[in-house]
């Protein structure tokens, strides 16, 4: 098995006895791999800012700010720019590297708040830092236009497998979420996209996730790794926990078949505490969101605060990773190893 290098010819058998390789040696795999790619000293912290909250038409099942369920998160209007600058500007004084904006939209238009939008990512990279933005489907042009305003990377989860997907949302398809992939891949923005634990799949839809992902090629720069918020109101708010063993599981999987990718612990680290997120850390876990609010997106969704990340990260030895510049595209990815 080609463990240590980069590939994009994965099979799903493949991933799967990497997934279910026991557990203590799949950690030292994933820990030997990241630190062939990686500087196992350093993680990067991110902060998430909700720039429009609420109202989304989509009908995603697990998500407090879909307008077709009844949670605690209200609508709101779009932020004023000067109101995010001031955030990421709070945020860069305490070492986040990286700012990411969501949009509770189905898709971007082409009006006044993309506008908007355009100005805040030029404003917020103009101050040395990596700007991310998730703002639904996104066509080539729009695309474009977020590359000439200096984007950094553009969030679009898969959320989960292609054979799950249907019983989670029925708003968009799967081939959407790829499509929108691609119309970024067009550009040189890098790609976020990663996946939820705890929607009722099987380790086997887990699997086939990683699966297309690690097909993509080039794979995403990152891949985030989100434990599901449960939310009273939506659909899914009854699921069970998911335990800490198959969030390491997944990280270590992930890191392991995507060796070069940043592997982000995100949603749901708050009901983590510091030895389990250490466990993630070790699987190849290098980046984490971190708050001035304790909360990563809305209300619903817990978040450790600047205070406690920097508590952890020193009593772990670890340090908080400097912005990067964006790299140019490479069209015809060369295999490693």
């Amino acid at each position: 098995m080609s463990v240590g290098r980069i590939r994009y010819d994965w099979q799903e058998a493949e991933i799967q006895a990497i997934y279910n390789t026991p557990l203590l040696e799949l950690i030292y795999q994933a820990a030997s791999v990241h630190r062939q790619f990686h500087n196992p000293k350093q993680i990067q912290v991110c902060k998430l800012i909700s720039i429009k909250t609420g109202g989304c038409p989509e009908d995603c099942n697990y998500c407090a700010q879909s307008s077709r369920y009844k949670t605690e998160v209200k609508p709101e209007a779009l932020l004023e720019k000067e109101a995010v600058v001031s955030i990421a500007e709070k945020a860069k004084q305490t070492g986040v590297s990286r700012i990411c904006m969501g949009a509770a939209w189905r898709e971007v238009r082409d009006n006044s708040q993309f506008e908007t939008v355009l100005d805040m990512v030029k404003d917020v990279t103009a101050m040395g830092l990596e700007v991310c933005c998730t703002l639904g489907m996104l066509t080539a042009d729009q695309a474009k236009r977020l590359e000439d305003a200096g984007l950094y990377a553009y969030n679009h989860n898969l959320d989960t497998s292609r054979e799950h997907y249907s019983t989670i949302i029925t708003t968009r398809t799967y081939s959407d979420r790829l499509n929108t992939i691609e119309n970024v891949r067009q550009t040189n923005v890098t790609v976020c996209s990663g996946g939820i634990l705890g929607l009722g799949e099987t380790p086997e839809d887990r699997v086939s996730m990683l699966h297309t992902l690690a097909n993509l090629s080039p794979h995403p720069e990152s891949v985030p790794i989100n434990i599901l918020s449960q939310v009273p109101g939506t659909p899914l708010e009854n699921q069970p926990d998911v335990p800490i063993w198959d969030v390491v599981r997944m990280i270590a999987t992930a890191r392991i078949i995507m060796p070069a990718s940043d592997v982000r612990l995100s949603a749901g680290r708050a009901r983590l505490s510091q030895v389990e997120q250490a466990l993630c850390f070790m699987a190849g876990a290098n980046s984490i969101f971190s708050s001035d609010d304790n909360k990563m997106l809305t209300v619903t969704t817990p978040c450790p605060d600047y205070d406690a990340d920097k508590e952890m990260l020193n009593l772990l030895g670890l340090e908080m990773r400097p912005p990067t510049k964006r790299e140019v595209k490479v069209t015809t990815p060369a295999i490693v190893g």
